[in-house]
């Protein structure tokens, strides 16, 4: 039987609104969601989670809360995949990265944004998330071998972390 599927859907650290002129997807970290994201990375680490890839937004503020999970839970870089899909284009076209993953790969961690990211969760779960709040991470543990078979009757199990949870 194969080992199942893990899914881990993170939304980025809280970001910076300080620099008015920016483009939305050039927004950096504010300094509470760099302390943040260091957190949950190391709460992951705690629980001995650690996924076998990461694929981000091409966003500023989540491709540079994928590289702090990365160094936190010792991820090589080039397991880190940027994909201008997940960058505000919706639930539906976030599935079908997730789908388009190598099977060989038993588990993923995407990050990206609200409010696709809660719907995505919520895809899934069988008891409604409100809100994923900056930093948050949902994870989904799938009695599947593919990852194009991952829906909410393969759910085996779900944690819902974020940092004021503590």
């Amino acid at each position: 039987m194969a080992p199942g599927k893990t899914l881990y859907i993170a939304r980025h650290a809280k970001s910076s609104w300080d620099f008015p002129g920016w483009a939305d997807i050039d927004r950096p970290l504010a300094e509470r969601g760099l302390k943040n994201a260091y957190e949950m990375a190391r709460r992951m680490k705690e629980r001995g989670d650690k996924p076998a890839r990461i694929i981000s937004s091409p966003a500023n503020r989540a491709l540079h809360t994928a590289i702090i999970y990365a160094r936190e839970l010792k991820i090589p870089l080039e397991y880190l995949a940027v994909n201008e899909d997940l960058y505000m284009a919706g639930e539906n076209t976030i599935l079908q990265v997730i789908a388009m993953v190598d099977d060989a790969v038993d588990s993923l961690m995407v990050f990206g944004h609200n409010p696709d990211f809660t719907y995505l969760a919520n895809h899934f779960v069988h008891s409604q998330i409100y809100n994923i709040p900056t930093s948050g991470i949902v994870q989904l543990e799938f009695d599947v071998s593919s990852w194009e078979d991952i829906h909410r009757g393969k759910l085996t199990g779900h944690l819902f972390d974020y940092p004021k949870k503590r």
